[in-house]
């Protein structure tokens, strides 16, 4: 049975709150697990795919929600 995403609610940091708050989630997660976060820096929708291509996690979707931006983000890094 697949997991449910944990969710991480940046919504009022600045950058790079946001990308630093994901990296730190995104570490403590198991491979193929995934993370929905939602952010209203602007920067986020740069900073966030760029993580994810640095370090191996796999963006999944993003849409926007009104002023809110979902990223939708999965551990595809091997575990230990």
């Amino acid at each position: 049975m697949p997991r449910s995403p944990q969710i991480l609610d940046v919504v009022g940091l600045v950058c790079p709150l946001p990308a630093l708050k994901t990296e730190k989630a995104m570490r403590s997660l198991p491979p193929d697990a995934e993370l929905v976060v939602l952010a209203d820096d602007p920067l986020a929708a740069v900073d966030l795919p760029h993580l994810c291509r640095t370090h191996g996690y796999e963006l999944v979707a993003s849409e926007r929600d009104g002023a809110v931006q979902v990223f939708h983000l999965r551990n595809r890094r091997p575990a230990g």
